[in-house]
């Protein structure tokens, strides 16, 4: 009976369609980078796990063989055999899962990327609030009750991303970048230096709604919600979830923002160019900054080697967007996390977590898997352009949290993406404008 009732529970909850950063659902059900690029990954890699101790559904297949190698270590270790089943290529993990559960084949841990991923499992998770590693991280998933249920494995960043050695041969420190006037003089010295510096513009800003909502109506609405702030503050998105509310001061300078951007962008990218031309040409050093998060770094050093690497493999950086004087975070969370399924094997499934969670099993998924830890007291540095700043940024204290991950279902889909692209096409004058609109827009859509 209790499994019925479940069942019914479970196919009532509707996972979201998109990655992590693409306005509400799992990006391991996807199988897309958090910033929604497409990955070139095969399907699956499955493991038998008819002899296994411990069964782990990982979202990401990129990294299958890394995880395996840890796998492999931690049974070395212990004596306790991990199998991991790897699955992308637009499987979708959340209705595979749910088959697994009907058919009693459920694992002991599995990938969820979402509220509504995990708002499927309700009451089927283990509680991991005990474990060591909890005060060791600031991206744990905290459910309703403020019980720790998912376990971050990686850390994604948002911030303005630029190009060190661009920025150096214009005689701009980025850390002389610290709110609207400054950052306004550096793009106008950018742009008037542009021929010099090899530069098609000063930013790769891509406002395109029909496949890069996510982006623009996502992560850039998530700057004004939490730039500035502490990881704790929700001050702007309680607003938000409060009928709609949006600040009109903050948003008025956080509109003031995007209009510099639409200004100094390439105008054949601006307002229907790609996600992977946008990567191309920051990788390219075509752009001295570019508006997407730090899962680029992976496109950049595989997809883009060749072009990187011909303009100079660039140190990459990252500065907050400081629409307001004094900002001073860029804005981290784990894009996914790994949850314990509550069954005779919970205990064992927390030893290996807590076992991934120190020197060894960092070792792994950092150097190997090429994550940048969420963990404090992790040594290990992933090969990753944007590893060091984020680190960096991590261990100043220095990062706010993704409070865009509770606005509404779809709106970025519905509403904020197409709101950014007619600001770019001029259709939305000015900042002020912009500003009304959204709030406008947003009020109705939460009134629905």
């Amino acid at each position: 009976m209790k499994k019925k009732l479940i069942a019914v529970m479970l196919s009532a909850v509707l996972a979201l369609g998109m990655g992590a950063c693409g306005g509400g659902g799992s990006d391991a059900a996807s199988n897309t980078p958090s910033g929604g690029g497409e990955t070139k990954a095969p399907a699956a890699s499955s493991t038998s796990s008819g002899d296994s101790d411990l069964r782990l559904v990982n979202g990401k297949i990129e990294v299958d063989a890394a995880l395996k190698a840890a796998a492999a270590a931690y049974e070395a270790e212990t004596g306790v055999k991990v199998a991991i089943e790897s699955m992308g290529g637009g499987v979708n993990i959340q209705d595979t899962l749910k088959g697994y559960y009907q058919g009693d084949n459920m694992p002991d841990l599995f990938v969820c990327g979402s509220d509504a991923d995990f708002a499927n499992w309700p009451g089927l998770l283990a509680d991991l609030s005990g474990e060591a590693w909890v005060a060791d991280t600031d991206a744990s998933y905290v459910d309703a009750d403020g019980k720790v249920i998912g376990f971050p494995y990686t850390t994604e960043a948002i911030g303005l991303a630029y190009n060190a050695a661009v920025l150096e041969k214009a005689g701009i420190d980025p850390a002389s970048i610290t709110g609207p006037e400054s950052m306004k003089a550096a793009f106008e010295t950018l742009d008037a230096k542009k021929d010099e510096l090899g530069l098609t513009a000063v930013i790769g800003w891509c406002c395109e709604a029909k496949d890069l909502y996510w982006s623009t109506g996502n992560h850039s609405f998530g700057v004004y919600l939490d730039s500035g702030l502490d990881r704790s503050d929700t001050t702007y998105i309680d607003m938000m979830n409060d009928g709609g509310k949006i600040d009109a001061d903050r948003f008025l300078h956080y509109a003031e923002m995007i209009a510099l951007f639409n200004q100094y962008a390439d105008p054949a990218l601006l307002t229907s160019g790609t996600y992977d031309q946008q990567i191309l040409g920051f990788a390219s050093g075509k752009y001295a900054f570019v508006t997407q998060g730090s899962w680029i770094g992976a496109t950049i050093t595989s997809d883009d080697k060749e072009q990187y690497e011909a303009a100079g493999s660039f140190e990459i950086g990252m500065i907050p967007y400081a629409f307001e004087d004094g900002m001073d975070t860029i804005l981290t969370n784990s894009p996914s996390w790994w949850a314990v399924y509550q069954n005779d094997n919970t205990d064992k499934a927390k030893e290996f977590l807590n076992w991934l969670a120190g020197d060894k099993g960092q070792k792994y998924l950092v150097e190997e898997a090429g994550f940048i830890s969420p963990f404090k007291s992790c040594t290990h540095v992933a090969n990753d352009p944007f590893a060091k700043t984020i680190s960096d940024y991590t261990a100043a204290g220095k990062t706010s949290a993704w409070h865009w991950l509770m606005m509404k279902d779809a709106i970025a889909q519905n509403i904020t993406g197409q709101l950014y692209l007619d600001y770019a096409l001029g259709n939305i004058k000015d900042a002020e404008t912009f500003t009304q609109i959204v709030s406008q827009q947003v009020e109705q859509y939460y009134a629905q």
